[in-house]
């Protein structure tokens, strides 16, 4: 009987789980992101200024010292003109101290096969092309004076998930000191504009200021990929 017991209370046993809620702040530099009303530079000394900015994230991954891993099959669309998009929250994590995240930065094949969605994959985002070409991943408009597009427009729409224009970027941010998950966990992730612009490849406003289609696309997909910091 007692070893009947054991096994029973064995079997009822749940490992205990917290939530992570990871904020992402967008910035310019060490300034917060301001649309429209704040004037910014590139590294080439190109004053512009942005209207619009969002982004994809999927494919989550916390991962353990050990290399145990907790994954999120979700996507989530981070729109800098909707505050709420920009905190998102993972439940049911086990606790345990993560030493590292990652993500990918744009939507995977599968889902870019799939048609038009729900949720933050819902084309009523303005993030989806056509059934046939998928997703934009990355999002950023804005101006600038030496832009050759009408209205001196800039216009950066990257996608594109098929070889060799694939722009989907996986990000791998180590966790100083790690993260102890524990009933509620806070992580904040910090997303720079300006490294669309440089690293590797130095972007000049006067030379490519609309990026709508696979020319370029990968060039600020490179870009982008080292984005991302924990703050």
């Amino acid at each position: 009987m007692f070893c009947i017991a054991a096994l029973v209370a064995a079997m009822s046993f749940t490992a205990p789980t917290g939530s992570v809620t990871i904020t992402f702040s967008n910035y310019v530099g060490s300034s917060l992101l301001k649309l429209d009303s704040a004037i910014y530079k590139n590294e080439l000394g190109q004053s512009y200024t942005v209207s619009k900015f969002k982004y994809y994230v999927g494919n989550i991954q916390l991962k353990k010292a050990d290399g145990t891993k907790y994954v999120s099959d979700k996507y989530y669309l981070i729109n800098e003109e909707e505050a709420a998009s920009k905190q998102i929250t993972l439940s049911n994590v086990p606790e345990g101290n993560y030493t590292s995240i990652s993500f990918i930065l744009g939507v995977d094949s599968l889902h870019n096969c799939s048609g038009a969605q729900t949720d933050a994959l819902d084309p009523v985002n303005a993030m989806f092309w056509t059934w046939n070409t998928g997703y934009i991943f990355l999002k950023m408009e804005g101006k600038s004076p030496v832009s050759t597009q009408p209205g001196h427009l800039l216009e950066f729409h990257i996608g594109g998930y098929m070889q060799p224009n694939n722009c989907i970027r996986t990000i791998n941010l180590p966790i100083k000191n790690g993260m102890q998950v524990v009933e509620k966990t806070m992580l904040h992730i910090k997303a720079n504009v300006s490294d669309l612009f440089k690293t590797p490849t130095s972007i000049d406003f006067s030379k490519i200021s609309s990026v709508t289609d696979f020319h370029n696309a990968t060039t600020i997909a490179n870009n982008y990929a080292d984005m991302f910091s924990i703050q």
